[in-house]
């Protein structure tokens, strides 16, 4: 097993998934107390991207709907791994973002 195929536990597959998104333009906007959620959107949008180690829970949905998307990496995680859930939760965003554009909605998830 080589170095980039090793699998990364959960809090450094979060810090690596942090760094894949800001490499595509997004920043963190806040974090949670515990520090195990991270909240990044891109400059000049109100629309946020949750990254998680635990799915969100729906009283968290509801006063939260900034919130279009959400990477979750709660299991040991390859960086290739890594990689493609950040692409995925790329296209999601982007889709959510555009389509809540086209409407003038608020934007849900």
């Amino acid at each position: 097993m080589t170095i980039p195929d090793r699998l990364l536990q959960p809090v450094a597959a979060l810090a690596l998934a942090a760094k894949l998104l800001e490499a595509q333009g997004f920043t963190i906007v806040a974090r949670n107390e515990r520090g195990d959620s991270l909240y990044l959107a891109r400059p000049g949008q109100d629309a946020t991207l949750r990254l998680s180690n635990h799915a969100r829970r729906p009283r968290q949905r509801r006063s939260h709907p900034e919130v279009v998307t959400s990477l979750v990496v709660a299991t040991p995680k390859r960086p290739g791994q890594l990689a493609v859930m950040v692409a995925a939760t790329l296209r999601d965003f982007a889709a959510c973002t555009s389509r809540a554009a086209a409407m003038e909605l608020p934007v849900r998830k």
